[in-house]
């Protein structure tokens, strides 16, 4: 199926949006485990929480004009809420509460860098930066 469309010039623009749509996961909404950790705490904690992931459709144009503006859309959170969680092991003096997302929908869009991690590859979110080794 891959050939006989790639094969048709006219209708590649649907072969593509049907291609990816039969291949990748769409944007939605998914159960994932997140390490919580804050700098004086000596250890991180996992939650689970919803986040947004997936694919979407984009495209990058073939003739580029200067200044102008392309957007890739990615999948991010249309409505979120943060709950905040107590850490266990805080010295004295550091205060142990956090907040985290919880996504309520998603959708693709342009990515808020203030909200998202708009990068190619990023830590995985159960990362703990209290798992690297710290040589002195």
């Amino acid at each position: 199926q891959i050939g006989s469309c790639l094969k048709r010039l006219v209708s590649r623009r649907l072969c593509i949006i049907q291609l990816s749509s039969l291949t990748l996961p769409p944007c939605q909404l998914i159960n994932q485990t997140v390490s919580l950790e804050k700098e004086g705490c000596p250890s991180c904690h996992p939650v689970e929480t919803t986040i947004c992931s997936g694919h979407c459709i984009t495209k990058d144009p073939v003739i580029k004009i200067p200044f102008s503006n392309v957007y890739q859309h990615v999948c991010t959170y249309r409505d979120l809420y943060y709950k905040t969680f107590e850490l266990p092991d805080c010295p004295p003096g550091v205060d142990p509460i956090v907040t985290y997302p919880v996504a309520l929908n998603c959708h693709c869009g342009r990515c808020a860098m203030d909200t998202s991690d708009c990068t190619f590859e990023s830590l995985q979110p159960d990362f703990c930066m209290n798992d690297i080794p710290f040589y002195y």
